[in-house]
């Protein structure tokens, strides 16, 4: 599944390519994703300017003047920018052509990402009572270890919690824990303050150095221009069950925690 790096690489590729351009045309192949594509976008974009892309958690905002599209690319999808006379793939299910013979194309072979429209002044109950986002200033160890205080659920299972922290997704969430070396199986409301200060700045690290290395291609995710992330090649823990663990040679372990699968040291994490 893509997750905050991935998006954020995706909103990065798309910037140069996207903005200030002018959409000539909407088309809806597939209405069927999460949610059903709002059939009004094919006269609500029309002649409409793009005049920004940000993200909000994994959600993808294409801005426009009256409001926003509003792209989750699920468990499989992706966006790519292509000349608009090269002919579709399977699994393209939405397309804007632009006024420079380009188009906008999502992928989704699993069909679990979803396209939405939020007007100006409206916000959409998904992006509602989200958390802050990790790379920011909001996000800090007193934030994550008041919100704690109380809860039982294991750490790992706590900081993938999108009211606590938006996108640590199951990959990044193990990876932060290995380099706090913090035992996703520790109680998250049992965990100390000191604990959470180095959990924070771990956190903010992984996710920094996945940005920068272009995501993590694992199965379905590559970039707007084709070319996959490389963070995969630098993981530590996740995907290496039965191998050694990179600072102590103890066999890496993996468990099923609420119903995704944990990467851990047993040596290393406490």
């Amino acid at each position: 599944m893509p997750e905050l790096p991935e998006v954020e690489t995706t909103k990065r590729g798309l910037e140069p390519l996207i903005v200030n351009r002018r959409i000539l045309s909407t088309h809806i192949y597939k209405k069927k994703l999460r949610w059903e594509i709002p059939s009004h976008l094919i006269e609500t974009l029309k002649k409409k300017t793009i005049n920004n892309i940000s993200r909000r958690a994994k959600y993808l905002l294409i801005e426009l003047s009256d409001g926003q599209l509003v792209i989750h690319l699920g468990m499989s999808g992706s966006i790519s920018v292509v000349p608009s006379k090269e002919p579709l793939k399977k699994h393209h299910h939405f397309e804007l052509k632009l006024d420079n013979l380009t188009s906008i194309r999502f992928h989704d072979p699993r069909r679990f990402g979803s396209i939405l429209w939020q007007d100006n002044g409206g916000q959409l109950k998904l992006l509602g009572d989200l958390g802050p986002e990790p790379l920011s200033y909001e996000f800090n160890n007193e934030v994550l270890y008041k919100a704690s205080i109380g809860k039982s659920k294991n750490i790992k299972t706590f900081i993938m919690d999108s009211k606590v922290v938006v996108g640590v997704g199951n990959i990044y969430a193990s990876e932060s824990l290995f380099l706090a070396g913090i035992s996703p199986k520790r109680v998250s409301g049992k965990t100390s303050r000191d604990r959470y200060k180095i959990l924070t700045k771990s956190i903010k690290k992984i996710l920094a150095d996945a940005i920068n290395n272009g995501g993590t291609t694992l199965n379905d995710f590559s970039n707007v221009d084709g070319s996959p992330g490389y963070f995969s090649q630098v993981l530590s823990v996740y995907g290496r069950e039965d191998m050694p663990c990179v600072r102590c040679n103890v066999k890496i372990k993996r468990i099923i925690q609420n119903q995704r699968a944990t990467y851990y040291c047993p040596q290393c994490q406490h």
